[in-house]
């Protein structure tokens, strides 16, 4: 069975039409492609921008905090060195009051230490 001069030229026409048809397919999908991907670098890159932000927000409260605490820390034992001075000389003052009005009772009591230190020593 041949061919003749016109269905080979028909088939050729609609194999072109077919073609050029394919390749604007083609070249649609193509530039949908590029549209798509620019979309998904526009989004990721407002993801990153939001996280970095994010990110300097938190790390920004959290050194706000820190500083917080470190300055509770150092009020607390400003106030408790003021209150082991205090009590020092509280006791300073007791110790002394003790001694000078109970000379013998002191001797006594310093006597009675020394032993336990002395026994414990021993042991």
């Amino acid at each position: 069975m041949s061919m003749s001069n016109g269905e080979t030229g028909m088939r050729d026409w609609t194999d072109k039409a077919t073609a050029e048809r394919l390749e604007k397919d083609v070249a649609a999908v193509k530039s949908d492609i590029a549209a798509l991907t620019d979309q998904i670098t526009d989004a990721l890159n407002t993801f990153a921008n939001a996280t970095g932000k994010q990110a300097r927000r938190g790390y920004k409260q959290a050194r706000d905090n820190m500083d917080s605490t470190f300055d509770d820390f150092s009020e607390r034992g400003s106030a408790m060195m003021g209150a082991a001075q205090d009590a020092y000389g509280s006791i300073e003052e007791t110790l002394e009051d003790a001694i000078t009005q109970r000379p013998l009772a002191t001797v006594g009591v310093a006597l009675g230490i020394g032993f336990l230190v002395g026994f414990a020593w021993r042991r």
